[in-house]
């Protein structure tokens, strides 16, 4: 494990995360309530910087490709009030939930109501049809977390966090897929712990 800390903010909320309509890899944009879950969050940022004595200058800033992530970088940039640019990692997309994405899971439950009862029993290794598993994107995470050369903040997905904090012993496959990662916090992972700061 790098010895490197890594500051993790969810993208700020969607009119989808409102309806609790699955998105993954659907490029839905941030509301309202997401701008500023997003400033509030660059404003954390800025208080843990200011705390732990670092320069911002020397982060390395990276988010999903996903809109609603890259958005969320950039407000929190600007409430940060840092003018450097940050970069894209394809690895950062949210899990994919191929054909169930745009559903809620209510409205799958009429549709393919064993399909959703496996997934409930198997969350972590299930894979809806044309989609991937926790089990499988958790291993590009492990591969993006090992390729970190210094501190970063990055900007991404609830899911992602999952499939990392399991790789990384902070979590298990288990209890992993039920966590809440809210929106309008940073987490922090260091040490091989995770603390969150709102």
């Amino acid at each position: 494990m790098p010895p490197h800390r890594l500051y993790y903010i969810r993208h700020g909320e969607t009119d989808w995360n409102r309806e609790a309509r699955l998105q993954g890899q659907r490029d839905i944009p941030i509301n309202a309530t997401g701008r500023a879950q997003s400033r509030v969050c660059g404003e954390i940022l800025k208080d843990l910087f200011a705390c732990d004595g670092v320069d911002p200058a020397a982060i390395d800033y990276v988010a999903s490709p996903l809109g609603r992530a890259r958005e969320t970088m950039e407000i929190a940039l600007a409430a940060l009030g840092f003018d450097g640019s940050y970069r894209i990692d394809a690895r950062l997309a949210e899990v994919s939930f191929g054909a169930w994405e745009g559903f809620t899971l209510a409205e799958l439950a009429e549709k393919a109501p064993e399909a959703v009862a496996q997934r409930e029993r198997e969350k972590w290794t299930y894979t809806p049809p044309d989609a991937e598993s926790y089990a499988t994107m958790s291993l590009r995470m492990r591969a993006w977390y090992d390729s970190l050369v210094r501190d970063t903040v990055a900007v991404a997905h609830g899911g992602i966090l999952r499939g990392l904090i399991v790789q990384l012993g902070i979590a298990t496959p288990q209890d992993a897929p039920h966590l809440d990662i809210a929106q309008g916090v940073v987490y922090v992972i260091a040490d091989g712990q995770m603390s969150r700061y709102a």
